[in-house]
């Protein structure tokens, strides 16, 4: 398959953040050792950290998984604003990186926004944790949301974290209270690796089909985890009862068409689904929200779905 031309899909703001980006966190992170790739990640999400915006407070506790594995959590509020909804949020980083600090600002940002609670979940990461212990950790943390608020929960994530809130989405159908809506962002949700978006960006800027392959393994440390939809929500084999769903995948990234095979499995099992391919944007683009319309633009559409879904259970008008 014919590989993707950045120099004419990419404007001249992502191809500065991709700079940017690059020099923090190197494109061939993967072959270095784990610790080294925690170190630089944190090293580019402190450089890319925009700060709260004002009125927000966060505060950190834990709560227990269902192994007793203690669960750090953050939940963000905003002063002088009623929530009308709260937000489950689960970082990106391929299940080796990332944790509280690295999307701090954005949850605030979006708890800001919406004048929704935000609630981030430092899940355990691998290869020290094989699944299930992500995705046990981000039950945790609903379970603890679920039980301490009255609110309607959306489910949010980018990146890995949006494997983890689909997985949630599955695995909480026919609860009592069942989440609201999920939004996900640049979602890695188990797709073909030998097909489409995979290998026409097999060799995208920010995040690349052997950086995939490598998490995969990482992951699953060898096991047999075939038709396990809390490891990969497109492996489930029924899509029905599925709350409303909003994809915000980037044209340039190998895992877009993950979004796109998901919401139409959803829309033919009689859901509600919509799929956006952002047009000239990367995978990570959230950082770029300061310094890219295009990245800032998508933002505002993913605010503006959470926003829609917490207050009435819909995916916005024209979505």
């Amino acid at each position: 398959m014919e590989q993707a031309d950045y120099t004419e899909l990419l404007d001249a703001e992502i191809r500065a953040f991709i700079a940017e980006t690059d020099s923090y966190y190197p494109p061939d992170a993967v072959d270095h050792s784990i610790a080294e790739q925690r170190r630089v990640y944190d090293r580019m999400c402190r450089a890319f950290f925009a700060g709260y915006p004002a009125g927000v407070s966060a505060r950190d506790t834990t709560v227990a998984a269902p192994d007793g594995h203690p669960v750090a959590i953050r939940s963000y509020t905003s002063a002088g604003q009623a929530a009308a909804a709260a937000v489950l949020y689960l970082h990106g980083g391929g299940f080796v990186v990332g944790g509280l600090d690295s999307h701090d600002d954005v949850c605030a940002e979006i708890c800001y926004r919406t004048g929704f609670d935000v609630v981030s979940v430092d899940y355990r990461l691998c290869p020290e944790h094989l699944h299930p212990a992500a995705f046990n950790d981000a039950m945790a943390a609903w379970q603890y949301l679920r039980a301490a608020t009255d609110l309607p929960i959306v489910l949010a994530g980018d990146s890995a974290g949006g494997n983890l809130a689909a997985a949630l989405a599955h695995m909480t159908r026919g609860a009592p209270t069942p989440p609201v809506g999920q939004v996900l962002i640049y979602p890695g949700l188990g797709g073909d690796m030998d097909s489409g978006s995979y290998l026409a960006h097999a060799d995208a800027p920010m995040l690349k089909r052997r950086d995939l392959v490598f998490y995969k393994d990482l992951r699953s440390g060898g096991q047999d985890l075939a038709g396990d939809a809390s490891y990969a929500p497109l492996w489930d084999t029924d899509f029905s009862g599925l709350p409303p769903t909003f994809v915000a995948s980037a044209e340039c990234d190998p895992i877009s068409d993950d979004g796109d095979v998901y919401a139409r499995r959803i829309r033919a099992a009689g859901g509600q689904a919509v799929w956006l391919n952002d047009r000239g944007l990367v995978h990570g683009h959230l950082r770029a929200r300061h310094g890219s319309v295009r990245a800032a633009q998508s933002f505002d559409r993913i605010v503006a779905a959470i926003d829609s879904l917490g207050r009435a259970g819909k995916l916005p008008r024209g979505a």
